[in-house]
């Protein structure tokens, strides 16, 4: 390793969706920035996450559409599912993604791309392969992998994880899923329509916990409509097998689930593990997780930590603030912080959930006084005339000011609609302003109008 320093303006560890747009913006200032990155460009989201898995999703629901055309008076002779132009077609979307962050680096007024892994070996100094750099400026966005439990005997088993499952180029006969939340949701909803018969194994009372447990319940049904098995309050306590028949233990042993595959989808845990941030003095929590505070600035001064690695809500459109937030209180002179953002997202299931802001049971454990709205996607003219009427849409309001504190959206276009409701919590306007609204009728938002007629108080 050489002895000198390569001296750099800004160093930014990670080409995820925050850490690729910071290093263009301040190269395009005339700063000297590197960029380094172990593995591919674009992050979790570009090539493991967001686009791979979307697109797959979008080839399942086409699947399920030609079963099920005769819903429609529509006669179809379905064919099988060809996974290996399926996996093709997502490994195109995914090297399209990845080919535009390649053509901006190592260019002029680009930044400087080092292909390895990155270490700190003094407070703003690195090694990174055989180099040493060094700079004023270092910003974390090295994101997050899949978290894998302590369960007897997992480790002796071919699991799979988000990343490997959407390599398979055949369809599992029977795949097991250990988790109920987004991607085991996902995951679970996608291969059932590629025709593996699916079983999910959640831990909690309810998939989705976080939810209300109305929109979970409602989400379930949806789900055991298409023939997915879920189990409820399911502690997997050991795996035994190999591929193609991987047996589940339960509980104390009483009862055991078999299947051709695994996939393990129990949650995220941070790539800190690497970085020796102990020679930082940046401050990681116990999950290892980089602590920053509202400017996502790290406890070790000229230090932020940007995306997954820092705990925050773990959504692509997330680590992008992140890059906004910390770019415009670094460079443009505002004071933005994390305390104030609104948070929209969306489970990407069929139908979708699209959710904002506050849940009615995080209202309620604030002790505030509710007014609730809540309509079944039957009653959506749009969702009939599809033939898409599962779902239901829910409205928490502040009873005192009217004003929304959160919605949200199970049904077609869910994701959509719901970020009208975001809109509105931006401009803090009191719900019954989108009640004198008028839409456009038949879409998805005029259920809106019926969400607000139906808000009452609780």
């Amino acid at each position: 390793m050489s002895n000198e320093f390569l001296r750099y303006d800004a160093v930014v560890i990670g080409s995820g969706q925050g850490g690729n747009p910071l290093s263009v913006a301040l190269a395009k200032r005339g700063e000297r920035v590197a960029l380094i990155e172990s593995n591919q460009l674009g992050g979790t989201c570009i090539n493991t996450g967001c686009t791979p898995t979307k697109t797959m999703i979008a080839s399942a629901q086409i699947a399920y559409y030609a079963r099920n055309a005769d819903r429609w008076g529509i006669r179809a002779n379905f064919a099988e599912v060809d996974m290996q132009t399926v996996i093709r077609r997502k490994q195109e979307r995914v090297e399209a993604g990845r080919k535009g962050w390649e053509e901006s680096v190592d260019g002029e007024n680009e930044p400087h791309l080092f292909r390895n892994r990155a270490r700190f070996i003094g407070p703003k100094q690195l090694a990174v392969g055989e180099q040493r750099l060094q700079s004023e400026r270092v910003f974390i966005d090295t994101g997050s992998t899949p978290a894998i439990p302590a369960i007897t005997g997992l480790e002796t088993v071919p699991y799979l994880t988000n990343v490997t499952i959407m390599e398979l180029e055949e369809v599992p006969p029977h795949l097991l899923v250990l988790g109920g939340g987004y991607v085991g949701l996902e995951f679970s909803q996608m291969y059932r329509r590629f025709g593996s018969e699916v079983t999910v194994l959640q831990r909690s009372k309810q998939i989705l916990p976080e939810e209300d447990e109305d929109i979970a319940t409602e989400l379930n049904k949806v789900f055991e409509a298409e023939g997915i098995r879920i189990h409820l309050g399911a502690a997997v306590t050991k795996v035994e097998g190999s591929r193609g028949e991987i047996t589940l233990t339960l509980g104390n042993g009483q009862q055991t689930v078999t299947g051709s595959h695994l996939l393990v989808a129990t949650g995220r845990t941070p790539q800190t593990k690497d970085l020796d941030l102990a020679k930082t003095g940046v401050k990681v929590d116990q999950r290892g997780y980089v602590v920053v505070n509202d400017r996502l600035e790290t406890s070790a001064p000229g230090i932020w930590a940007l995306g997954d690695v820092n705990g925050g809500p773990a959504f692509t459109h997330i680590s992008y603030n992140d890059y906004q937030i910390v770019y415009g209180n670094l460079y443009e002179g505002k004071s933005l912080s994390t305390q104030t953002r609104l948070v929209p997202y969306a489970v990407f299931t069929d139908p979708p959930l699209g959710r904002v802001g506050m849940s009615e049971k995080k209202a309620r454990a604030q002790g505030r006084k509710l007014k609730l709205g809540k309509v079944p996607m039957t009653r959506v003219s749009r969702a009939l005339e599809k033939a898409e009427t599962a779902g239901l849409m829910k409205l928490v309001v502040d009873a005192e000011t009217d004003k929304v504190l959160g919605a949200a959206i199970l049904g077609s276009s869910g994701d959509e609609v719901v970020q009208i409701l975001s809109t509105l919590l931006l401009a803090d306007q009191p719900y019954t302003l989108l009640k004198g609204a008028i839409y456009i009728h038949p879409t998805m938002a005029e259920g809106l109008f019926t969400l607000m007629e139906s808000v009452k108080p609780v």
